[in-house]
């Protein structure tokens, strides 16, 4: 039923959507308010767009023959929001059988049709990096993707973004309140020593792998060495190929996952949660690493008791890279209202909370070349607001990607009735109504009994 309403609201939604995001010619808004997330807030001010880019940014900018013209007077204009930690269009992405899974990839694993993109398209949100569950010491591939609702899953990965892992610290890793079942061994690290050591052994591996692969392309050896799937992402952590994203709450543990990167000469892209990084700010800043946090979500497990509302002002006044993620379906949507928090708890200035969900993440993910700001030469990736978006009543009435419009609010309450026909219409099928309403129950193929029926253990009922 779920996938069945979910493919209908492609179908329905999608349609909107790419009928904008085809438009041919080019696509101006005008008038707008225009927080640029870099160059300060533009007033009454035009963006023309080219080709998915922004071509120019001026006032009264003339709309040439044919052009889609977008009325954004009286509205608010920001770069796209961007999630630096979601496990949106993601299912089963926590692999936790073995401490170490390096050779595992979410992008193996993206499903373009959860719902939760189009939601998060309707509140703003752009682009995310989609990770790996926090059951390892070392996790899984991450991806980087714009949300492309409709479109299919080939598009939605960004072409150029480093590519990125999931490291994790903590409770969740040791499993302190996993208990294993009867003939089972518990996995190790039990305790946070362990979890360290594992991560260092790993190195270790990939350090040696590393040279081994020098030695024969330096002809020192004539054997190849095989190829490690567990070893080559390390590798490529080593050599600067691969962003570390390493999920923790306490101040001593990502202290420790600095410290290792420094022993082995690599730096920590993103301290994820880091809800006590304010105790460990300098050494965060010195390290070069980005922290992405909650704004004020805490006290849900003992780890996160020590968190402030004022870690992100703390952070930025070190000079400290900091993002706001949301680690939520629900969150996410309300971004822009965590980013506005940041104002009242320390007085970060507006462009600086704005930067906080657009300009940040992306150089994080280091995809701010392409993104993050609204800027000439950059992706028009752009959000309409009906008003301020820091503001209790803002609610996104456009969402652009490259130009294209994957979210229309107007367009939405359109379909709305259509929505609840169609789905109203399923619900009547026979299939889906329950035997004691009309329903037909599931019937055991004969096939698939097997000996005596009174032997449960040899009836199929798949």
């Amino acid at each position: 039923m779920r996938r069945m309403i979910a493919t209908f609201l492609i179908l329905t939604f999608g349609c909107v959507s790419l009928s904008f995001a085809q438009t041919s010619g080019d696509v101006f808004i005008k008038n707008a308010t225009i927080m640029t997330a870099a160059r300060g807030t533009l007033e009454a001010t035009d963006i023309h767009i080219r080709n998915g880019k922004i071509f120019r940014i001026a006032k009264a900018i003339p709309p040439g023959a044919g052009a889609k013209v977008i009325d954004a007077a009286g509205k608010y204009v920001t770069p796209g929001i961007i999630d630096a930690h979601s496990h949106s269009m993601l299912s089963a992405i926590n692999e936790g059988s073995l401490s170490v899974t390096s050779m595992t990839r979410i992008r193996d694993m993206l499903e373009p049709d959860d719902v939760a993109i189009y939601r998060a398209l309707a509140g703003g949100v752009t682009s995310a990096l989609l990770l790996h569950g926090s059951a390892n010491p070392i996790g899984g591939q991450s991806t980087t993707v714009k949300f492309k609702w409709g479109k299919p899953v080939e598009e939605y990965p960004i072409d150029g973004a480093p590519a990125g892992i999931k490291f994790a610290l903590g409770e969740n890793v040791k499993r302190s309140s996993f208990t294993p079942q009867g003939g089972q061994v518990a996995r190790y690290p039990r305790t946070r020593m362990g979890t360290m050591e594992t991560i260092r052994d790993a190195f270790r591996r990939a350090r040696d792998y590393q040279q081994a692969w020098a030695d024969f392309r330096a002809k020192k050896t004539k054997v190849p060495p095989r190829v490690d799937e567990e070893l080559q992402p390390l590798v490529e952590i080593l050599e600067g190929k691969r962003i570390v994203h390493c999920h923790g709450y306490r101040s001593d543990e990502h202290l420790n996952i600095l410290r290792l990167a420094e022993e082995f000469g690599f730096k920590v892209g993103t301290l994820q949660h880091g809800l006590e990084a304010y105790k460990i700010a300098p050494e965060i800043a010195k390290h070069g690493a980005g922290v992405s946090i909650f704004t004020d979500s805490w006290s849900y497990k003992l780890e996160a008791y020590d968190a402030i509302p004022y870690n992100a002002y703390i952070l930025w006044k070190n000079g400290v890279n900091v993002s706001i993620n949301s680690d939520s379906n629900e969150r996410m949507r309300r971004l822009n209202l965590d980013a506005a928090k940041v104002m009242k708890y320390g007085g970060v200035p507006e462009e600086d909370a704005l930067k906080m969900i657009t300009l940040n993440p992306a150089k994080q993910l280091g995809i701010d070349k392409r993104t993050g700001s609204v800027e000439q030469g950059k992706d028009a990736d752009l959000v309409i607001w009906n008003t301020h978006p820091f503001s209790s009543f803002s609610r996104p009435e456009i969402t652009m990607i490259e130009g294209g419009v994957y979210f229309d609010r107007a367009a939405d309450i359109q379909k709305r009735s259509l929505l609840a026909k169609e789905r109203e219409d399923l619900e009547k099928l026979e299939v889906n109504r329950a035997p004691g309403s009309g329903g037909t129950p599931p019937r055991v193929p004969t096939d698939r009994i097997r000996g005596d029926l009174d032997d449960a253990d040899r009836i199929d009922n798949r």
